[in-house]
């Protein structure tokens, strides 16, 4: 039995996806996809399997994600998927769709929170001038 197991990332959060052969069963941390809320983010953990219908059907998807908020939870979590029912399927007219559909859910977002400079107090405030 074939088990691909694929990783996404996006600012802290950290997703990893383990998908084998079976009837379509989508967990997030051990809790059914139907159950997650708020509806964007799971509608947004949604797509790649909207998209790859034929493969995910047929793919039992277990995903372990934390760290980040809910919303790079969720861009984290279909960013595994998709990776991982590319490589489940090993079909280039799949990579295709996700590429055309949005890059994202096969390229991950790599940019990251700001450091925050000496003496400030955020990464662009200044320290304000007095004259007087």
């Amino acid at each position: 039995m074939k088990v691909v197991n694929t990783s996404g990332k996006r600012k802290r959060a950290v997703a990893r996806a383990s998908i084998k052969a079976g009837t379509g069963k989508i967990t997030i941390n051990g809790v059914p996809l139907i159950n997650i809320t708020p509806k964007l983010a799971r509608m947004r953990m949604q797509e790649p399997l909207l998209l790859a219908e034929k493969v995910s059907a047929s793919a039992d998807i277990a995903v372990k994600v934390n760290g980040g908020g809910m919303m790079s939870q969720a861009d984290a979590i279909r960013l595994a998927i998709s990776r991982g029912l590319v490589e489940f399927s090993k079909d280039k007219t799949l990579e295709k769709t996700f590429l055309d559909y949005d890059r994202q859910l096969l390229v991950a977002d790599v940019r990251r929170k700001e450091a925050c400079k000496p003496n400030d107090s955020k990464a662009r405030a200044k320290r304000q001038k007095s004259y007087r």
